[in-house]
């Protein structure tokens, strides 16, 4: 009923991970870290802020562009319902996860340069209802520190 969405812009620190669910769904998942970045007026160097951490989920019409789209190290903008998983570990320690469950995810193209390949046959297309295109990262490199953006 109260559902939250966010938007987030991070960095891919992990392999996306591909399962399935007892169900027999498929899942692709991958940790995002997001931090902020602001400017020392003394030093004028740039400083990182705290880092957030969160699992990103995506299900169905997601998968096929993101497991050709993202990978660790990538640049990654991420939409979607964001709600606190809370577990205890196997020696009975409680924690708690942030987990996003996507509804978009996208490279984000203030930090990389990416080449576009449109399904086989097809011209890209603006219509809404036509089959969803595939972007892929020109190189897998992650952006250096200077690149970066705040989050």
């Amino acid at each position: 009923m109260y559902e939250t969405y966010t938007t987030v812009i991070g960095t891919v620190v992990s392999d996306p991970r591909h399962r399935q669910t007892t169900t027999g769904e498929a899942v692709i998942s991958f940790r995002v870290a997001c931090n902020s970045r602001r400017i020392d007026k003394r030093t004028q160097e740039w400083i990182d802020g705290p880092t957030l951490y969160l699992t990103v989920s995506c299900w169905r019409r997601l998968l096929t562009g993101v497991s050709q789209a993202v990978a660790k190290g990538r640049p990654v903008i991420a939409h979607g319902q964001i709600k606190t998983n809370e577990y205890v570990t196997a020696d009975g320690e409680r924690r708690a996860d942030l987990e996003m469950t996507a509804t978009a995810v996208g490279l984000d193209l203030s930090r990389c340069v990416v080449s576009f390949h449109g399904a086989p046959g097809q011209e890209p297309s603006t219509d809404d209802t036509a089959p969803r295109q595939v972007a892929t990262a020109a190189d897998g490199a992650a952006p250096d520190a200077e690149t970066r953006r705040a989050a």
